[in-house]
């Protein structure tokens, strides 16, 4: 990974903010932008240095992994450490009467935490110096490099691995729990470092729930099952769904099916460079709508994916983003009937400069097991 650029990046958006200093705390951002991989730190950027606090538990893991900032160990509150020294970097002399600003992510940082942010700043600072604002840094994170992508499409591999076992695995009267705990096993064998999510495994009248996660109910003999589930491979996550059939579908939920599979695939197909969200959402949801579904369809039709397993952009109704070459999305319409059945198909799509790369090769024919 190429921290020094992101750093780079960074400190040209935070100039274009007209900002001296940034604290970085959302730990999946301080990931991106050094490495760190500890549960307990904060990053302080500003103009000519960059450090990173954190506690003593991670002094050998700390020296590991981060290169492009100066590891400073602190005995406790990392955050506070970093606002503190921003501040004597960028208030020096005259700097505050100047309007020097350090930044801060305003999505991230709860009323307390800017409390104490404020306790550690001398008096004639606490009202000025630190300034909230919509985060610097996941616009750039929107955005893979080939590092990234190269992980990613291994972890949709490993993801398609998965779902190919449990094709063999499945069967009448296992519980949904007892599939999911099958999943992350094998995940944890093929080499997950753990799962995206909660695992979802939902049959019968559950799978419609868009969010049924694995409960002690039993498969039945017959009836759809919904399987959605993601890895995380070298700190990125994956992503997909597939909904299969236990015995033979009745013509009903073949139809459903087949509505679903014709959404997903038109909104895979709308995905390009230039491309507003809001149109690749509506190419699902215009294919349902003459199905007569457009009700059944009750979220949006995709998200990005990356160091969080929802991340920018929104693909949904509206949505003015515009896609961009890097980019990695899902498509995952869906169709669900409360006390029937619900059907969902998702792919991770990385966006190119001509079309969508779909990452996730699992077969999408409805399968009869």
């Amino acid at each position: 990974m190429n921290y020094s650029k992101r750093i780079g990046l960074l400190r040209r958006r935070m100039s274009g903010a007209g900002l001296q200093g940034l604290l970085v705390t959302h730990l999946p951002d301080v990931r991106y932008l050094c490495g760190f991989t500890g549960s307990s730190a904060a990053l302080a950027v500003t103009r000519r240095a960059v450090r990173l606090f954190t506690d003593g538990r991670y002094i050998v893991q700390a020296a590991e992994e981060v290169q492009v900032a100066k590891v400073e160990i602190v005995p406790s509150a990392p955050a506070v450490a970093a606002v503190e020294w921003l501040a004597a970097q960028v208030a020096l002399g005259d700097g505050a009467a100047q309007g020097a600003t350090v930044g801060f992510d305003s999505a991230h940082t709860s009323v307390a935490e800017l409390e104490r942010f404020k306790t550690a700043l001398p008096a004639k600072l606490r009202r000025k110096l630190l300034m909230p604002g919509k985060s610097l840094i996941e616009p750039l994170r929107w955005l893979k490099d080939e590092d990234e992508l190269g992980i990613m499409a291994e972890a949709a591999r490993l993801g398609d691995s998965l779902f190919e076992h449990l094709l063999g695995f499945i069967r009448p009267g296992l519980t949904e729990a007892a599939v999911a705990a099958e999943l992350e096993y094998q995940a944890r064998l093929r080499g997950a470092e753990g799962m995206s999510f909660e695992s979802i495994v939902a049959a019968g009248e559950r799978s419609a729930l868009p969010h049924g996660r694995a409960s002690q109910a039993r498969l039945p003999r017959r009836g759809l099952l919904t399987l959605d589930f993601g890895v995380i491979l070298k700190g990125y996550c994956s992503d997909m769904t597939r909904t299969v059939c236990l015995g033979k579908p009745t013509a009903r939920e073949r139809e459903v099916y087949e509505a679903v599979l014709a959404a997903q695939e038109a909104a895979v197909a709308a995905v390009s460079a230039g491309v507003e969200c809001g149109e690749v959402d509506e190419a699902a949801r215009g294919v349902l709508r003459v199905a007569d579904m457009a009700e059944a369809f009750s979220h949006s039709t995709g998200h990005g994916v990356g160091l969080e397993i929802h991340e920018g952009p929104r693909i949904g109704a509206g949505q003015k983003d515009k896609l961009a070459p890097g980019m990695v999305i899902t498509i995952e319409p869906g169709a669900y009937f409360a006390g029937e059945f619900g059907v969902r198909i998702e792919d991770m799509v990385a966006v190119t400069r001509t079309g969508g790369n779909v990452l996730t090769k699992s077969p999408k024919a409805l399968i009869e097991l």
